[in-house]
């Protein structure tokens, strides 16, 4: 776990410090690391998460409840973020303070949820029937970090656009922490009995609705116009393979 936290909150502080040392990064560019994030984190979903959830023994009418609830409910932090954690930046530059506490806000509420999905291999480990069969959490890990690091990016750059590069860093680093104590916390709970199996499944319900909203947020946002663009399809197409190949050849 101590290596999960380390890698989480370098990827965050990392990536958005780059802003600091590229801040002419072209969009283009941005857009296509987006679409690959974007487009592994639905892949293992789809793959990975949502067959582990429907055989985990709950209810499947329960189980589709909890994803639409977490769908609905990233809707909502998305309203508070302004759509940062999936690359809204240049719409949401130069705002005021109470702009940015409610971006902070949102995306640390999302940030938190999503660490929570990456304690399953610890509780696993305690009860092997907590979620059923587990195939490869690494795939959750890095589609995790593959989704944190835009965000982060586009974080710094919309907060270093109204705050100092002092507050920006400091609350860059605030963001930083929210996914690996998702994780802890939840793995705290669980072992302290604090958190049954039902509390598990409902708070990785709802993960897995999160990371459907914006993974398919993020398809719709890069061709607005619907117009075929050859690039993001293969960078599309190379994302699910990735996806696909960790999930069912890396053991």
């Amino acid at each position: 776990m101590e290596f999960k936290f380390l890698l989480l909150f370098l990827t965050a502080m990392i990536s958005g410090s780059l802003v600091f040392f590229a801040p002419n990064f072209r969009e283009k560019y941005f857009r296509l690391v987006l679409v690959f994030a974007g487009s592994y984190l639905f892949a293992i979903t789809i793959l990975h998460i949502l067959p582990e959830l429907f055989d985990s023994g709950f209810s499947s009418k329960r189980m589709g409840l909890y994803i639409l609830i977490g769908f609905l409910l990233q809707q909502l932090l998305e309203f508070w973020s302004s759509g940062v954690e999936h690359g809204h930046i240049h719409a949401h530059e130069h705002q005021g303070s109470k702009a940015m506490t409610t971006i902070m806000l949102g995306l640390f509420i999302h940030a938190f949820l999503e660490g929570t999905l990456l304690s399953h291999g610890e509780l696993m480990d305690q009860d092997e029937h907590v979620l059923g069969h587990v195939h490869n959490s690494k795939t959750v890990l890095l589609g995790i970090i593959l989704h944190k690091g835009p965000a982060a990016f586009a974080l710094a750059a919309v907060l270093s656009s109204s705050l100092s590069k002092k507050t920006t860093l400091l609350l860059l680093t605030l963001f930083a922490l929210a996914s690996p104590l998702g994780m802890m916390s939840s793995s705290f709970l669980f072992e302290s009995g604090m958190l049954e199996k039902q509390g598990i499944g409902i708070l990785y319900g709802l993960v897995a609705g999160g990371f459907l909203h914006i993974s398919t947020t993020i398809f719709f946002e890069s061709s607005p116009h619907h117009k075929f663009q050859l690039n993001k399809l293969l960078v599309s197409f190379l994302a699910a393979g990735l996806a696909i190949l960790s999930e069912f050849f890396m053991k």
